[in-house]
């Protein structure tokens, strides 16, 4: 009698635990207000390319951006971006933005500003001001917090709807680190260590190929902390490596925060 009352008491017991983890796990606000967030910050996130009128496709997707600022601007990668274009054929940087009825509308756009060591770019759009997302405070990011981005993984292939991930801070870490052996050391990395390094955030989310520039966001209020950058990131921390990791990075918006100043 005396083991089968401590055996049910052991089980009230991991009964009890087990409800209090569920409610702790997936009860929080954070967990509740996912849905919410991720629902206003769609309406920011831009496809960006090229367009050329008698080319097909007219449009040529490249990457992610998101409305900033007064909702005039969009902040991207600045390797998104083409760095020669066919002026013959009149070719633009372009934005692909989806209307509330569900069509595609593509814009027009031009740069405006760039912080090369950071890979960041601010576009110019035309047309009406998108919803602007508002930029947090990158330097309160702590390791182990959870965050959402939302892009266009794939978008090419995918389309053109936005697609939402979880990715919790793994570490915040130098952008670049000194190589063990000197033969390691690539130019890019050499040029990286010699303009002074910084520090980005490195995700457990993967980024997939359409993702660079996708807004990394607090799931509670839509702050964006960082921007998505894996292809320049690696290229510096990853330069010994014959293959790239699975690893994701992001710029803080801090650098996001002083380049959109410099916009005009």
């Amino acid at each position: 009698m005396v083991c089968k009352a401590l055996r049910r008491h052991r089980r009230r017991q991991l009964i009890t635990a087990f409800a209090g983890w569920v409610a702790l796990g997936f009860s929080g606000p954070s967990a509740a207000q996912d849905p919410a967030t991720i629902a206003r910050v769609k309406p920011s996130i831009v496809a960006i390319g090229t367009f050329e009128r008698l080319r097909n496709p007219q449009f040529t997707f490249a990457g992610t951006g998101f409305a900033v600022g007064d909702g005039s601007f969009v902040a991207t990668n600045e390797h998104v971006l083409p760095k020669i274009m066919d002026g013959e054929r009149n070719e633009t940087i372009a934005i692909a933005v989806r209307t509330s009825g569900g069509a595609v509308e593509l814009r027009s756009a031009a740069k405006v500003a760039s912080d090369s060591e950071a890979d960041l770019a601010v576009l110019r759009i035309e047309g009406a001001r998108l919803p602007p997302l508002a930029l947090g405070d990158s330097a309160a990011v702590r390791e182990g917090e959870l965050f959402l981005l939302t892009g266009f993984p794939i978008g090419s292939v995918l389309g053109f709807f936005p697609v939402t991930h979880r990715a919790m801070i793994a570490a915040v870490t130098p952008i670049a680190i000194p190589s063990a052996r000197a033969q390691q050391l690539d130019a890019r990395t050499v040029r990286r260590l010699q303009a002074g390094t910084f520090y980005v955030f490195q995700l457990d989310g993967t980024a997939y190929p359409g993702n660079s520039g996708s807004p990394v966001y607090r799931p509670d209020s839509g702050e964006v902390i960082g921007i998505v950058n894996s292809v320049f990131v690696k290229g510096s921390k990853e330069a010994a490596l014959t293959a790239p990791s699975g690893i994701t990075y992001a710029i803080p918006s801090e650098r996001l925060k002083a380049l959109l100043q410099s916009a005009p």
